[in-house]
């Protein structure tokens, strides 16, 4: 009798342990983002998509609503290379959205980010007067985010998810 007792405590207390839980994650709240891999501007086209996971966990009252690593993209908005005359090449991309594991979607904002490479406009005008041809031929530095770059965005609006 008191194994059977003792059975059903345990198995009370490990359904109360692994019970979902609903949790509400406030508009506003801010998520960081993380770059899985890194992107070059001359090697992407306006429309895909960039990897990304979120880089920490985000804990709402004592619960994990966002775990680390949830996957998510970004959408390439601009693409463009370096060119002649030092012009620097630049890459925009925004994230927009984060699905969660049990298809909850929370709609992100300020999630869009730009990166532009150097500038050498004025070293190839310059050298242009002295060297002139090869001096067209400079071209700006490329765009390029690395892997782990860092981007934080908001949540758009207060969403309900059900977490373990």
């Amino acid at each position: 009798m008191k194994k059977c007792f003792l059975v059903f405590a345990l198995s009370c207390i490990s359904l109360t342990v692994f019970a979902q839980k609903e949790v509400t994650i406030k508009a506003g709240t801010p998520i960081p983002f993380q770059a899985t891999n890194t992107v070059k501007a001359a090697d992407v086209n306006n429309g895909e998509k960039l990897n990304f996971r979120v880089s920490r966990d985000i804990v709402v009252n004592g619960v994990t609503a966002i775990p680390y690593g949830t996957p998510v993209s970004a959408k390439v908005l601009k693409a463009k290379r370096s060119a002649w005359w030092g012009i620097p090449g630049r890459l925009e991309a925004s994230i927009t959205e984060l699905v969660l594991q049990d298809g909850t979607v929370i709609p992100i904002q300020n999630g869009e980010f730009k990166i532009k490479g150097k500038n050498r406009t004025i070293l190839s005008v310059a050298l242009f007067w002295f060297v002139t041809i090869p001096a067209c031929l400079i071209t700006g530095s490329r765009a390029e985010m690395p892997a782990g770059y860092e981007v934080v965005g908001n949540t758009a609006t207060t969403v309900n998810c059900t977490v373990e």
